[in-house]
């Protein structure tokens, strides 16, 4: 039955666009991190990613992560400058503890900027968190 079924809550697992240096281009990017805070690592990670907004949307990217360590962070992709304007979705799923979990993770449009950067501890860079 329906109340039988348990759908665990991603605990510790985050996503982050980072701002970087790039020494190939000489500039700045934006790239997408996924961060593991957890006790125990998480296997099978896979995310994909899209940009949406009313009228206009990107490819949708998948990316296999795979294991991602406890307190460890993977990057999953560049982030171009021009779908930062675009509500940014990143829809993870990962297996931990013999169960697997699933979580959407929301950059809303225009969030994405130099104002809102925030230390992320454990990539010791500046950043924002997913919603």
């Amino acid at each position: 039955m329906k109340k039988d079924i348990e759908i665990p809550i991603v605990k510790e697992v985050y996503i982050a666009i980072i701002r970087e240096w790039n020494e190939e281009f000489l500039d700045k990017d934006w790239n997408a991190y996924i961060i593991n805070k957890r006790s125990t690592p998480i296997d099978m990670t896979m995310v994909v990613s899209k940009g949406y907004d009313d009228d206009r949307k990107t490819s949708i990217m998948r990316h296999g992560i795979g294991v991602v360590d406890s307190n460890s962070y993977k990057k999953i992709e560049v982030v171009q400058e021009d779908v930062l304007s675009l509500n940014n979705e990143f829809f993870v799923t990962f297996y931990a503890d013999n169960k697997l979990y699933e979580k959407r993770f929301v950059f809303k449009k225009n969030t994405v900027s130099e104002n809102n950067l925030v230390p992320i501890a454990i990539i010791e860079k500046d950043g924002i968190f997913a919603e």
